[in-house]
């Protein structure tokens, strides 16, 4: 069964509120945001399953000082999502404390269940 456009609101709102409060504790629950087999393609990535999901966010925390994402603006059609955000970040291997921001957007296929079966990042 499809989602209706109530139940892929309510999904929506729970994704950005995810994203939005990540954190390397939060990233134990990323199952509870994507399907198993989902897949995640950026402009340096593209994996499968919820493990190598986890594995991009591993490495941000790596890699990155403070990172977070801020969800600006959000379409919902049905099982269609895309999200636009800034994400503010500090390079670790620089010393600087100037922050750094990137404008990106998120386009989500929702499962039917509310879970992320595909996300795909452009920036």
């Amino acid at each position: 069964m499809a989602l209706d456009d109530a139940a892929a609101r309510a999904a929506t709102e729970r994704i950005c509120h995810y994203f939005e409060h990540l954190s390397p504790a939060s990233l134990g629950e990323i199952d509870r945001l994507y399907t198993p087999d989902a897949r995640f393609k950026d402009p340096f990535n593209e994996v499968r399953g919820t493990a190598a999901v986890r594995g991009i966010f591993e490495h941000m925390y790596a890699s990155l000082h403070e990172p977070r994402f801020v969800v600006t603006q959000r379409v919902v059609d049905g099982g269609q999502v895309f999200l636009a955000w800034e994400f503010r970040f500090r390079f670790r291997r620089f010393d600087t404390q100037r922050e750094q921001v990137i404008l990106g957007g998120s386009h989500l296929r929702l499962a039917d269940d509310g879970r992320i079966a595909d996300h795909r990042d452009y920036w």
